[in-house]
């Protein structure tokens, strides 16, 4: 199947061949699962080039991190033959301009435009308008790129690809059961066995690399990941892959209703370049209702507290307590108020949550987990930064680090750690001193009566 264009002469590759129909055909909205090597990219790329001609616009290549997308698009080449992706997709005789800081062009008389974002900085957007966009590595990109990009494709009629392998049973794999249940849509998933891109030798020899780099069960995982498109293998280094998957297994992702009579509490990470997010949740004996989760960037605190009003009189909930980090009574610069008297001025009812170390707190998640039951409006964004909360990977070690990736989950997870040590806090470790003659416990302590020593 030739692409008839000017300045390109590219095909599609067989297994490609279904998704490029449905888009040349009209197609608004595809979700593909295609395993890793399978074309994803060079795909949506050439998509792209077409479009800029049929119908001018801009047109976004979006990644789940900025500096991502150089690595990954821009600067990316096609090892079967050595020329740049971009190069290959926009060759330069189509090109009236191209900005390389930027990753952007601008292409000759239909004076479209195409441009590499990231998700993680989606709001930098804001203002501009595009007809088509590609979410590219969709698993690992923050769902809240999609929430504004939706309404201005919907309002002119644009086209969104969204091509991913799988990361747990995250947002991609909501959106990909979605696809499959609306007709309009295309949804596919394609594993390497599909598509014969790769020998069976290739596939056996990439099991054995990845068991020789990550060991046994992680390798297989990765393998199953990456290859075979598996949502259920658990995702290298997640803190919470055990616990989520247990929620999951055990029916814990529902519609019900709040408990009426009791207080609707909410836990705060207070964002200032980063995210802010709340969790609300009710205690109701052994078990913690997750109800909604807010999660607003670039506002102050009284956005929230709007929000978070709203929602609390739209469902009838009675505001509760308010959990925030330590870090909160700390004054800021200009006001010279706390976090905490800012939010008591807002009708807020604030109280710091004991302060304990990151791993603690991942500890005290760990413990709360089996014990939660959420609310199925909080799986898309709130539940699927749980399971995608994961450790950093160091590449001269070859192991993870002990502290956690910075990326789109990390503020929804510190919110839910400071619910986990706030509901319930923590137990406090106790230090054993050294003495002369070795080393001693020391004894329990007495028994108390009414918060009475005895």
């Amino acid at each position: 199947m030739k692409i008839t264009v000017p300045y390109n002469d590219w095909e599609p590759r067989p297994h490609q061949l279904a998704l490029w129909k449905y888009l040349q055909d009209g197609g608004k909205r595809a979700m593909a699962v295609w395993h890793r090597r399978a074309g994803k990219d060079e795909v949506a790329l050439h998509w792209a080039a077409v479009s800029s001609i049929r119908r001018p616009g801009n047109y976004w290549h979006s990644l789940p991190e900025f500096a991502m997308a150089r690595r990954a698009i821009w600067t990316a080449v096609n090892p079967h033959t050595g020329i740049r992706r971009i190069d290959e997709a926009f060759p330069h005789d189509m090109r009236e301009s191209t900005n390389d800081h930027e990753m952007f062009i601008r292409f000759k008389g239909t004076g479209s435009t195409w441009q590499c974002v990231g998700s993680d900085q989606y709001n930098r957007t804001i203002g501009s308008s595009c007809v088509g966009v590609t979410m590219s590595e969709f698993a690992l990109s923050n769902p809240a790129a999609w929430g504004y990009y939706q309404p201005m494709l919907n309002e002119n009629n644009g086209w969104a690809m969204f091509i991913t392998t799988p990361r747990g049973r995250n947002h991609a794999f909501t959106m990909l059961n979605h696809a499959r249940s609306t007709a309009d849509w295309f949804a596919e998933k394609l594993t390497a066995e599909d598509t014969g891109v790769l020998t069976q030798t290739q596939l056996d020899e990439a099991l054995r690399e990845y068991v020789a780099l990550y060991g046994l069960d992680h390798g297989t995982a990765m393998y199953r990941q990456e290859l075979l498109c598996d949502f259920t293998a658990s995702t290298l280094g997640s803190f919470y892959a055990l616990e989520c998957a247990q929620v999951r297994d055990e029916g814990r992702i529902m519609a019900f209703d709040a408990e009426p009579d009791l207080p609707m509490n909410w836990a705060w990470d207070i964002g200032v370049s980063d995210d802010t997010v709340a969790w609300a949740f009710q205690v109701v004996g052994a078990q913690v209702l997750i109800h909604d989760i807010i999660k607003m960037n670039g506002v102050g605190v009284e956005h929230i507290r709007d929000e978070l009003f709203d929602r609390e009189g739209k469902h009838g909930w009675k505001h509760g307590t308010d959990y925030v980090p330590h870090d909160a009574k700390v004054k800021e610069w200009g006001s010279g108020r706390t976090r905490v008297e800012t939010m008591s001025m807002l009708g807020l009812k604030p109280l710091l949550v004991p302060m304990a170390s990151v791993l603690d707190g991942v500890n005290a998640a760990r413990r709360a987990l089996p014990l939660c039951v959420f609310h199925e409006r909080t799986e898309e964004v709130g539940f699927a930064a749980l399971e995608m909360h994961r450790r950093e990977w160091d590449d001269e070690k070859k192991a993870f680090k002990a502290n956690p990736l910075h990326d789109w989950t990390s503020d929804i997870a510190d919110a839910f750690r400071y619910l986990a040590l706030g509901y319930r806090p923590a137990p406090v470790r106790r230090v054993v001193e050294p003495i002369r003659r070795g080393w001693v416990i020391p004894p329990p302590s007495a028994p108390r009566r009414g918060g009475i020593q005895l």
